[in-house]
Order: C-alpha cells, then structure tokens, then sequence
C-alpha cells in the first residue's frame, strides 16, 4: 500500500503550492484513519527538504515518488521512495527514511541502537541506517515482484534536522557495518543526497517499478516453526525491526549483565498478536546459547513446545531438544540461580501452582524470577484464555522486587501477522467488545477476511488453501471432545445439523497437530494453536459467543463439558456470581481474539448464531476501504440462560 503516489514533477508542484501534507493526509485518511498532528507536522517539514534534494534536472521530472509505503509482512511505512531506471536500464529503487532527530547518543553496549528523544520520551532507537536497511531487505525477502523483475533497491536515512559535529556519535565506527549498507545524511547534506540518488536513477521507467512493487505479490513467508532448526545452527532466518531489535539487544545486554554483577535481571516485553514475541524468545535462545549461558525456552503450552521437538528431531539429539525447551511448571525445585537465563513466551499463561493437580510450588513467575540470573517474560494480558491463567506484569514486578532484581519493560508495536494490519487487531477487539477502538469502522489493509452462510464452504476453502500445509480449522471449544482416536472414525465431535456438517477434534495428534499433513481434516482449539501461526484459518466460532440486543454476548454455559479453560467457573460462580461472569467473558473473548489471529495472510469465520453473523457482515459492510484476498472499568456483557448481564540524560549533538 502506497499513500501517496506521484512522478516527481508532480511532488514539487504539490510542494509549492503548499498542499503535499494535506494530499497525504487525505490519502492517509482514506486507507489507513486518524493521524496525529506531529506528523502532518513532520510531513511538511521533511518533503521541504526533499524539495530541495529534488529540485534538479539532473534527476528526471517523470521519475517516481511515493510516500509513506507499507512494508510487506509488516505495520512499518517507508517514509519515501524513487522509482526510475539506472544507467543499463535496470529497474531501481531508492529508499530514503526521513528523520526529525536534531540530536542522539550513541549507544556502545547494543549493536545497532542510539538513543535519542521522541515524544519527549529519552530512548532507545535502531540507528537510522539499520531502520532503512532492514525495510529495504524485508521488501527483497517478500516482494515477489522485486526478485523476478530484479529490481535494485538502494536504501539510505536522512536527518535533515541534525547538524553533526567532530566525532558524532551518529557516524560512529561501532555503526560502520549498517551505514556502509544505507548511507546516512544530515542537515547540509542536501547535494550528497542528490549525488546519491542520481547515481542509481538515471532515467524515467514511467512509474513502472512503483507499480510492480506496489501490486507485487507478497510470497509466503518463512513461519517460525519452520526456521528454527536453522536458527539453531546459526543462520539469520529473521530480520527483526524497531523495537524488536531493542528488546534482543536489551535482553542479550541484561543476560550478560546479570553474569557479572550479583544483582538479578528481569525484562517484560509486551506485545499484541503477532508482533514477534515468540521470534525474539528464540533468537534470543539461539544467542545466548551460543554464548555458553545455560538457558532454557519456557512455556506453559506444550503445543509449541512439541512442535519445535519434532521440527529439531532431523538435526538433533530428544536429549539435547528436551532440555532446551521447558514447561512452565519444572522450576518449583529448581535452584536459586541455577539458570543463566530463562526466557518465557506467552507469559500470560504461567500458573500460580504447578503439577497434575495444582499443588506444588508456590508461583511460577516467582519460581523462574528465582531460579534464573536473568528472565525475560514475553507477555500479552489480552490472550488469557483459561482461569488458571494468572500471569501478569504487575505481579512479576513485585516477585522481582521480592529478589532485588533490576527491571526494564519493552513493548512490541511492530506487527508480523494478519498481513501486518494493525488496524485489523484493533477492529477485532472493537467488534469483540473487548475494548473500543478508532477502528470501530474496519481495517486498513488487504487481509483476506471473509465471513460463511455455510461451514462447508469454509471448510472447502481452508482445503484450497492447503496447498503447502499452512491452513487450518479451529473453532471455539462449544463442543466435548468424544471421539475414541483412531478406533471410531466415523463418530464426530463437532456437528452442525443445519448444514449437515461435522468434523472431529484433533484428537490423535494433539501436540504436533500445526504441523502434521492430515490435520486439515481436524479442527484445531485454543490449546493446539496458540503461540503458533499459519498462512489462513478458517474459525467456527461456537454458541459461547453471540449477538443479543445489540451487544456481543458471552455464554459460559455453551462451553464443552470436556473444557478445562473454565475449570472453577461454576464453585466461583455460586460464591460471586458478577465475577465469574466478568472473568470467563475476558476469557472467551480472548480466546476468539487469539483465534482470529493465527492466519498470516487471511480468517474466514462461520457463526453458529445468525444475529453474530450478520453482526460481522454489517460491520465488514461500512469498511472505510475494500478489503480484496491476498494471493489468488469496562462493561461485560454476558449471556446466562439466554438472559444479558451487564455488570533524562542530557543529549550529545
């Protein structure tokens, strides 16, 4: 997705005139929604500058440019580009990322990161040059488009208000290796720039490249489950960005830090559905690791843990797999310190008791906080999906208080799944009710989001997507799981009398299911999917969500006798009625959220209840711009027996 889109004639003029910013900002409105005033701000500001760098005839007036382009697989935007032909006529691409910094520190101890003010906020920030490196490879990984057509792509930062100075840290030595791959220039630099561009843009390709880009198709990228052997042997499998960056070199300072000192170290990283939690946990596996710390992957659901096993199994030894990724309930017995790190993902679902029936230990995050120099817990409080789900950062906070541990929290924005959409998480807990939104009116990308009269039809188009075992059914956990393994094929869990439709739970194959070739004929619940992803997934959301009297419901009492998520609901429920309403809302709403947002490149829905269904289509109907496949105190309301409830440091220049 482009924003704005013109030759390069037609960006001067819309300079001088004064209208680039209100362009953009229409354009903004229209595909993506509200903008905050810093950045119209900062759009007048830079494409003045840019103005300047253009205002040449030694660079084509029939060139390209665009503005604010959405990086493939991402939430990111590159801040300008050129499109045009290099001197042999080869398609070529210069990416420029623009920068308001008038000041920054350099940062020695984390590879790629300064830190620098923003929002009157002191941080830390990946170096320009890396930013404008990184979205330049993502582009090259994933644009189909740009590796057919061999498209070059030339990448460099621009800090047009930064006036630099005798041994600035900006060009520092320890950020040789990004600046050598995306020149940085700053205020006075306005001819080197020119010089760098007319370099690699000699000529008019008459916006052809920027087409080809734009409408490029986005290849399958690389799921996590799938790279991790080659992690582990080393190799770079994924680029991270932002402050996905920021929290790996964070966490490996803290790691190294907490070798050196007797004081304990804790980092709490934050983030929404897919925003590379769990990538980092095993980059951060994979480095540590290979700097001989004793370091352990943890998590309460085993469903990744056993995929990774199976996925490890061809290169290396059950013993050496087993003590690398743990359980989330081992560490009650563990040794103060035992660990050099223990890095937990999905965090949110640590326990407070540990053991068959709950009653070893005392606290889990108490528990690993003690057993390890260093922990880092991944966390989203939003995908709580069970009442022993007790993990939360506030309490990890006071454990690690308890053990005079230093304690930084990161949050995670940049996002990987559902095409990147932002706007797509944000509609989903609008409509879920689970908080309001700006998008109460639709998301901003092209996600491939459909909703079902027929679950047949879902089901058939789950198995047209199925063509490199990336898609699969899930649905809410409305129906018991009955279905005697292999011995009883013929008898289904899930059955839908009005479209004669039927389907059995993931009975056989419960931990490996994500990645097993026949579990497209299975249906998949909350257990055996989250923390993991896939290219689509087609979700049957069951009669523990519903549409009543104008408000989306939750039915504690639709859910399977079999479901252990709500184990304790009905003893809680005759103690306190209000809050056992209140908590299992939060947790079938969550787990829907969480099912919505395992596809990569699409969701399909079919709703049990009609009034839910058409719910979602009249939503989807006042989408603020069409959505096309890709590729070919709050109140709860809840339903009970078919009844509504609603209970710094000063910078160096």
């Amino acid at each position: 997705m482009i924003i704005y889109e013109a030759t390069k004639e037609e960006f001067m003029n819309d300079v001088t005139d004064d209208s680039i910013a209100v362009k953009i900002h229409e354009s903004y409105l229209q595909k993506i929604g509200k903008v905050s005033l810093g950045e119209i701000n900062s759009w007048n500001n830079s494409m003045n500058y840019m103005y300047k760098v253009l205002n040449t005839p030694i660079i084509p007036d029939d060139v390209g440019v665009a503005i604010e382009y959405k990086v493939p697989t991402t939430s990111r935007r590159i801040d300008f580009m050129l499109t045009g032909l290099d001197e042999k006529d080869r398609y070529s691409v210069v990416i420029v990322e623009l920068k308001q910094w008038s000041a920054l520190n350099k940062v020695e101890s984390l590879d790629g990161l300064v830190e620098t003010v923003i929002n009157k906020r002191l941080g830390k920030h990946t170096h320009p040059s890396y930013q404008a490196y990184t979205y330049a490879k993502l582009i090259s990984d994933y644009n189909e488009s740009v590796q057919n057509e061999l498209i070059s792509l030339y990448p460099c930062a621009y800090l047009h208000n930064y006036i630099r100075e005798d041994d600035d840290p900006l060009t520092d030595d320890i950020y040789e290796n990004w600046i050598s791959e995306a020149p940085v220039f700053t205020k006075g630099d306005a001819l080197k720039l020119r010089g760098f561009i007319s370099t690699y843009i000699k000529k008019s390709d008459r916006k052809k490249s920027l087409y080809l880009i734009e409408h490029g198709k986005i290849k399958p990228s690389k799921s996590l489950q799938d790279s991790l052997l080659k992690m582990l042997e080393g190799n770079e499998e994924f680029l991270m960005i932002d402050e996905q960056k920021v929290a790996y070199e964070v966490a490996i300072l803290m790691a190294k830090k907490a070798q050196t000192t007797d004081r304990k170290q804790v980092l709490i990283v934050e983030g929404g559905p897919g925003t590379g939690k769990s990538v980092l946990a095993i980059n951060l596996l994979v480095q540590l690791t290979a700097q001989e710390m004793v370091c352990q992957y943890v998590t309460k659901n085993s469903a990744p843990r056993e995929v990774y096993t199976k996925r490890l199994q061809r290169g290396y030894k059950k013993t050496v797999i087993n003590n690398l990724f743990k359980s989330s309930g081992v560490y009650y017995e563990a040794l103060p310190n035992e660990f050099d790190a223990l890095i937990v993902d999905e965090a949110h679902r640590l326990n407070e008791k540990s053991g068959l029936f709950k009653n070893k230990g005392e606290n889990q995050m108490m528990e690993i906080i003690r057993a390890a120099k260093c922990s880092i817990f991944f966390i989203d409080e939003y995908q709580k999906v069970s009442m022993q789900d007790v993990g939360n950062k506030e309490q990890i906070k006071q454990f690690a208080k308890l053990y005079d541990a230093e304690v930084v929290e990161i949050e995670l924005e940049s996002q990987f799944r559902c095409n990147g959409s932002d706007g797509y998480l944000a509609w989903l807990d609008d409509m879920l009710a689970i908080r309001e939104t700006a998008n109460s009116d639709g998301f901003d990308i092209q996600y491939d989001f459909r909703v079902f009269d027929d679950p047949n039809e879902l089901r058939n188009e789950i198995f047209k997507k199925n063509h490199n075992n990336k898609a699969r059914m899930l649905a809410g956990y409305c129906w018991d799981w009955i279905r005697d393994g292999k011995s009883n094929p013929e008898v289904h869990d899930i059955y839908l009398e009005e479209h004669q439709f039927s389907a059995s739970w993931n009975l056989n194959n419960t931990q490996t299911w994500a990645i097993d070739p026949e579990s497209v004929e299975q249906v998949g619940c909350i257990h055996t999917s989250q923390g993991l992803e896939f290219d689509y997934v087609g979700v049957i959301i069951g009669e523990d969500l519903r549409y009543m009297d104008g408000k989306v419901v939750t039915d504690p009492f639709k859910r399977a006798k079999t479901d252990k998520s709500l184990s304790g609901f009905k003893s809680l429920y005759k103690k306190d009625k209000n809050k056992a309403l209140r908590i299992a809302d939060q947790i079938i709403k969550n787990t829907y959220r969480t099912l919505l947002t395992r596809g990569m490149k699409g969701c399909y829905i079919y709703c049990v209840d009609p009034l839910l269904r058409e719910y979602f289509l009249e939503r989807l109907s006042s989408q603020k711009s069409i959505t096309y496949p890709l590729y070919e105190e709050r109140e709860y309301a809840v339903a009970e027996e078919r009844t509504s409830y609603v209970t710094g440091e000063k910078l160096r220049k």
